[in-house]
Order: structure tokens, then sequence, then C-alpha cells
């Protein structure tokens, strides 16, 4: 295990933890402070005796109670020159709704910084600069509703032109996205293919999320890919 965290830092951090995903194993909690399970359990103790509602699901974790807020999260110098960095490295993305959304988001997180923060991060800004595209136009502007699409199971209708120059309409089931040098790339289960296809954001010409939802894919990403490689060398063609 690492340095253990002085537990004052370490019971504030899983407190962060917590509010940060809807379930947190004991195991997670244990692998992110360096410390023993027996360490977590009696630390969840003390979190509840100081009045913090913490919800254990029996197998699988702990949450905090719905509806419980936590006053506004203080952020350290570091994390927030990690934040403007993050800024950088999205504004340089081609998808247009991956920048507006990020953008709205860091707007509400400037404004709980200190005002020495603030400062320090506007003039961050001004010196950092990151070029990982070769090309910085906007390709693609479906991310934001690809991704909605994928936590909610909402079948999507799209019209996509293939890299002959083909246009197809297709319906498909939204599993995955990954982000390449270049472009975004959707995983799904084509309807019309009967199988999982990867389609390029920026060849998707139109996109429309249904009112239909989809069984959930009995399958990790780790899975699929794994699956892929007894097929191919390589990640599939693009349809």
């Amino acid at each position: 295990m690492g340095k253990e965290k002085p537990r004052l830092a370490r019971l504030t951090a899983i407190l962060t933890q917590l509010q940060s995903k809807r379930i947190v194993t004991a195991r997670d909690i244990a692998k992110k402070h360096s410390v023993s399970i027996r360490t977590v359990y009696r630390d969840i103790r003390t979190l509840e005796q100081s009045g913090i509602p913490i919800v254990t699901e029996e197998g699988k974790g702990y949450s905090l109670m719905d509806g419980y807020k936590l006053p506004p999260v203080l952020f350290t110098e570091e994390e927030a020159n990690a934040l403007i960095t993050a800024e950088q490295i999205v504004g340089n993305n081609p998808d247009e709704s991956l920048i507006q959304s990020f953008d709205a988001a860091l707007e509400k997180i400037r404004a709980v910084l200190r005002y020495s923060q603030k400062e320090k991060t506007e003039l961050l800004t001004e010196r950092l600069q990151i070029r990982s595209y070769s090309k910085s136009e906007r390709t693609s502007q479906y991310l934001i509703r690809l991704q909605k699409a994928i936590t909610e199971y909402q079948l999507i209708e799209l019209r996509y032109l293939s890299e002959k120059g083909e246009q197809t309409n297709r319906r498909v089931e939204p599993f995955a996205l990954i982000q390449t040098q270049e472009n975004w790339l959707l995983i799904a289960f084509c309807r019309l293919r009967n199988q999982f296809r990867t389609f390029r954001l920026d060849r998707i010409e139109h996109l429309f999320l249904t009112t239909i939802n989809f069984e959930p894919h009995k399958i990790t990403l780790e899975e699929y890919f794994e699956e892929r490689k007894k097929h191919w060398d390589c990640t599939p063609d693009i349809p």
C-alpha cells in the first residue's frame, strides 16, 4: 500500500468520493486511500456517527441518502489548474456539443473558486496551450446526446455516410464511445446488420433519439474488445 493520508483528510476525501458516484464499494475506497477494508468500515461508522446519512446496500457498497447535499467543494490550487488544463484539452476536440457542455460546467465550477484562485486560473488560461489534433475544425455535434442515449439505453436512429460515400438509415443500440486522435467513434449494435458496428461521429449526417428503450448488453467494453480480437487483428472496419 502507498502512504496513508491523515484520517481527517481521508474522511473528507471519502465524502467527496461518495458524492461522485451512486454506489462506492469498500474495496474502491480502500484502494483509493491505501487502507485496509477494516479501516474503511471504521471510517464509514465514524462518518455515520457524525450525522452523515450513508446508506449501506448489502453486497454492493455505500451511497449518500438521496437528496442529501454537502457544502460546495473547495478546490486546491493543483485541482483548479487540472480543470484549466482539461478545458484546453476539451476545447481542442472535434465535437461541438462536448465543448459547450464542458464550458457550462466549468463556469459553475469557477463560481465556487476563491478570489485568489480565480486570478491564478485566469493567468494559467492565458499561458497554456494544448495542440493534440492536427485539425481544429468541429466535425461532429452529437457526442453529448449519444452519452445520454448510452446511459439511458435509448434506441437511436441515424443517417450515416459510409467511407465509400453510401448513405444508409440505421437503428442502433448505442454501447460505447471511443476518442481517437482525429475523431470520436460510436460502438453500437446495428439492427440493420444485426451485429456490433463502429460509426464515426463526423459521418453521422442526422441523429434522432427515440423514446424506445432496449435491453442493456450483458458485456463490458473490455469483453467486447476481447471478443473482437478473435475475429480481427485490429478494431472493426467502419461500416
